[in-house]
């Protein structure tokens, strides 16, 4: 069994090793619980910005959907009249001097793959540090922003905030309810009882906001003004390619549209070589839009990514404009 598949058999099965891994996630758990409470009793100092912070992020390991959400309040925050800009830890970033400003044309092999697609998708300044505060400060002092997104910033607990989000996936949710290593819960499902607002990504119950997949044409990895349907690949083979956090929705909207994909899972931020996505049968290969940004180089006319945006209910969107009334306001702090 290939890694990949044995860590979704531990988290999302029934593996009979999640049981015996039981007694280390308590571990975990308790240690995360006494984390969070340090921070929030004052014991460990955190950093509070003079402009509000909106935090996106989840308790399990893996996608959820966090990315598309952040381009979704990105969109609306500067339809109401805000300058957003976006921090990031920029995982598996190669930098060496922190905060690092990302663009649209930066290296993602170099700043990481989701600010760069964050900076392409929103036109908004993204910056990236493992201290989110230092991030935020710089785009405040070079950008003139007036407000924060932090992307998967939930378990940084020194930075402070104004509105949680937290995202699920509707079909995993918290996989078998266990902390790392047993499952993939960063924290107890308990702390979600202490965040504004739950954003489910498709099945969501009472309680949750209902967040909706759209997906876009898709666009050349070459040349993104190059487009045209998914549909054209209808009844014929592809290679389909994911080095996302959850493979499996990707590779099964390919399938539900009546494409036969050759279907290629590789790690979340994986750093592709042109051999990983180059083959010589002539079928054309389809990727997500997170991978495309680090294939640009080695990319051909036969590579295409799938973009995706979100729809998100009405009801989102009232307690959104609720909550940033009550910050502008002085009626909620952190």
């Amino acid at each position: 069994m290939a890694f990949p598949e044995f860590i979704e058999d531990l988290w999302y099965g029934k593996h009979p090793l999640s049981i015996m891994l039981a007694p280390l996630g308590w571990c975990y758990q308790l240690l995360m619980t006494l984390r969070h409470l340090l921070y929030q009793s004052g014991i460990v100092p955190t950093q509070r910005l003079d402009i509000p912070v909106i935090v996106v992020g989840n308790i399990v390991v893996g996608g959820t959907g966090k990315t598309p959400l952040v381009i979704w309040l990105a969109a609306y925050l500067k339809e109401k009249g805000f300058k957003p800009g976006i921090i990031s830890r920029g995982y598996k970033s190669k930098v060496k001097q922190w905060p690092q400003q990302v663009r649209k044309d930066s290296n993602a092999e170099l700043v990481g793959d989701e600010p760069v697609l964050l900076a392409r998708r929103t036109n908004c300044p993204v910056a990236i540090a493992p201290n989110r505060y230092i991030a935020a400060a710089a785009l405040i002092e070079h950008e003139q922003v007036d407000i924060i997104i932090s992307d998967d910033g939930l378990q940084h607990y020194a930075l402070e905030r104004d509105i949680e989000i937290a995202v699920l996936d509707g079909v995993r949710r918290h996989g078998n309810g266990r902390c790392l290593p047993a499952g993939p819960l960063r924290e107890s499902v308990a702390r979600l009882k202490n965040v504004d607002m739950i954003v489910c990504n498709g099945g969501a119950v009472r309680g949750e906001f209902e967040m909706e997949y759209v997906p876009q044409q898709l666009c050349s990895v070459m040349d993104e003004n190059r487009r045209c349907d998914v549909e054209q690949f209808h009844n014929k083979s592809i290679h389909a390619i994911a080095g996302v956090g959850n493979p499996a929705k990707f590779f099964s909207y390919l399938r539900g549209k009546g494409i036969r994909t050759i279907e290629h899972e590789f790690a979340d931020h994986y750093q592709f070589k042109a051999e990983d996505i180059c083959f010589d049968d002539g079928f054309p290969v389809v990727m997500t839009e997170k991978d495309a940004v680090k294939c640009t180089e080695f990319a051909s006319t036969e590579h295409w990514f799938l973009p995706i945006n979100v729809k998100m209910a009405n009801a989102f969107e009232h307690r959104l404009t609720v909550l940033l009334k009550d910050i502008c306001n002085g009626q909620k702090t952190a």
